[in-house]
């Protein structure tokens, strides 16, 4: 049995907590209590409250609205595993409100920030990302041909991975690509680590089990002729003879009832380059139980159609493994066109000339260099991936233009800010070694009725509490039933958090720095929280494989 006092808070165990008050279930859980009430985030409505079950809510339970004192008594009782403790509620007009106790809130949590850091379950599974934009057609893309939309997938595929390893799962990435290749050294400049082998590797006996279980598919297509039915002949890319192979899609989905997939596949002809794709997805499927596994194909919308064709000719082949489509949204790149190649260069030049602008001539080392390529690669990946990934981005590449290092929502204003929280507690440490101030008391050891700031509490309970929830929803929802297609919030993780920490925590850092001894608790208390997103930043860009830049 758990103990409640060592258990997390969970928003989810609040509100069907709440939920089953409200409705006097007891300890029972059903999806109809999370439907009840609602966990605030905007900091108006956090001002009096933070849960709300509506009027119209109440309306449907009690006569005219009107909350029992038994059930007020139960809601205000609250207690529960993961569940955070309530000061109080009020019937108003709006509905049944809620105030959590935030002294014990943010007295709980910052005693013991990390296990808000990591997913609150490990999931046991494989995951097999595969990443179409890096497959040959039929030579291996490079920088210069790989477009925008197809570097959007590359970072979501990569991003995706470091999601689902955290959570506990299996991944190998899809395809493997030839070591030391323009396409590898490209990637590793955005700090990917892709699968390699050596340039010598071929996979042709999987491509010949592939071709062979193609032809013996018993959803291959077959012409009709005067003499019989016959399979039509066609030339290969070397010029002799051979078999054209045809496959029909449609009658496979229709017949296997696979639900999500474009009706207007019809009949797919099989081309080398498809094989070779299949025999690379069956590479990286090899040993991993078939009940246990799920490949997903991360795509853009311009070639959706052609991965829905592999992943039929895939099952077709004979593969039984669950397979995801999630599909990327348009870039759009108004009054010009660029290559991947040239817009990593062009971002790279921007950001050198704001860091010049800013430092002065010390941009010039080695260490310079490193802090240049991070910044970079935080650029291009929050302009790539701050959008819901289903959603259209519009990127200004403008020569001309540069990189801002201060709006809220690019990495650049991440990056710096996340150095300044590393400056703000290496100055605070040397200060302590000279006796200036005392050390930081563990959090048991403070009051943390202090924090009474309105940011304090947005960070607590809009990003620090929830945020294992949201490591955790990616795991989830890839296991969820639903279709072909898969939508996954990953942004939230990555964007949404980091940008409003980084916004809220920087007018707290100014008023944390050398008060008067009397106000030494709320000082500590300030920097607690604020130690705690630091982690937090830290484990979200880890996800991102931004390493923290020590200070600027």
């Amino acid at each position: 049995m758990e103990n409640i006092e060592e258990t997390p808070f969970r928003i989810a165990h609040t509100v069907q907590a709440l939920g089953s008050a409200l409705r006097g279930d007891g300890d029972r859980i059903s999806s109809e209590t999370e439907k009840l009430w609602f966990k605030e985030s905007s900091a108006k409505n956090l001002r009096n409250r933070d849960f709300l079950s509506p009027t119209t809510v109440l309306n449907t339970l009690y006569a005219d609205g009107e909350v029992p004192p038994a059930v007020m008594v139960r809601v205000q009782s609250l207690r529960g595993t993961g569940v955070l403790p309530v000061a109080g509620g009020e019937l108003m007009g709006e509905g049944l409100r809620v105030r959590v106790d935030r002294t014990a809130a943010f007295q709980k949590v910052l005693s013991d920030a990390s296990v808000y850091l990591k997913p609150p379950s490990q999931i046991q599974g494989c995951v097999v990302l595969n990443c179409p934009a890096l497959h040959p057609k039929p030579n291996v893309p490079s920088p210069d041909t790989l477009t925008l939309g197809q570097l959007r997938t590359v970072l979501l595929t990569d991003h995706l991975g470091a999601l689902l390893r955290r959570q506990g799962f299996i991944v190998s990435c899809c395809p493997v690509l030839p070591e030391e290749s323009d396409i590898i050294v490209f990637l590793r400049l955005l700090g990917i680590d892709w699968p390699t082998v050596p340039i010598s590797w071929t996979n042709d006996k999987r491509e010949e089990n592939i071709l062979e279980a193609l032809q013996n598919s018993p959803y291959r297509e077959r012409e009709e002729t005067n003499g019989g039915r016959r399979e039509s002949e066609g030339k290969n890319m070397d010029g002799d003879k051979e078999e054209m192979l045809k496959v029909n899609l449609k009658r496979m989905f229709q017949e296997e009832q696979l639900p999500g997939y474009d009706p207007s596949l019809g009949t797919c002809t099989v081309q080398r380059d498809s094989v070779s794709h299949l025999a690379q997805l069956d590479r990286a499927t090899a040993g991993y139980t078939v009940s246990t596994a799920t490949a997903v194909h991360v795509t853009s919308c311009q070639d959706e159609f052609r991965q829905q064709q592999m992943a039929m000719l895939w099952r077709a082949s004979g593969a039984t493994v669950t397979q995801r489509h999630l599909v990327c949204g348009p870039m759009k790149t108004p009054g010009t066109h660029l290559s991947a190649a040239q817009y990593l260069q062009l971002r790279r030049v921007q950001m050198k000339e704001a860091s010049e602008i800013k430092y002065g001539e010390q941009v010039e080392d080695q260490t310079w260099d490193d802090i240049i390529k991070v910044m970079t690669s935080a650029t291009v990946r929050f302009e790539l991936l701050s959008t819901v990934h289903t959603s259209p981005v519009t990127l200004d590449v403008q020569r001309e233009g540069s990189v801002s290092t201060k709006g809220p929502r690019g990495g650049v204003f991440v990056m710096y800010n996340c150095a300044r929280l590393h400056t703000l507690f290496d100055s605070y440490e040397r200060g302590v070694e000279k006796g200036l101030y005392p050390e930081i008391p563990e959090g048991s050891q403070l009051d943390f009725s202090a924090l009474k700031e309105e940011g304090e509490w947005l960070l607590l309970f809009n990003y620090l509490i929830p945020f294992s929830e949201l490591l955790d929803q990616t795991g989830q929802t890839l296991g969820c039933d639903g279709g072909a297609r898969v939508n996954l919030k990953t942004e939230q993780v990555r964007f949404k958090i980091i940008c409003k920490c980084i916004e809220i925590s920087v007018d707290i850092q100014y008023q944390s720095k050398e008060p008067l001894p009397h106000l030494f608790n709320q000082m500590f208390c300030r920097l607690q929280l604020l130690r705690a997103l630091r982690e937090l930043y830290h484990s979200a860009l880890d996800t991102l494989h931004l390493p923290p830049i020590p200070q600027l």
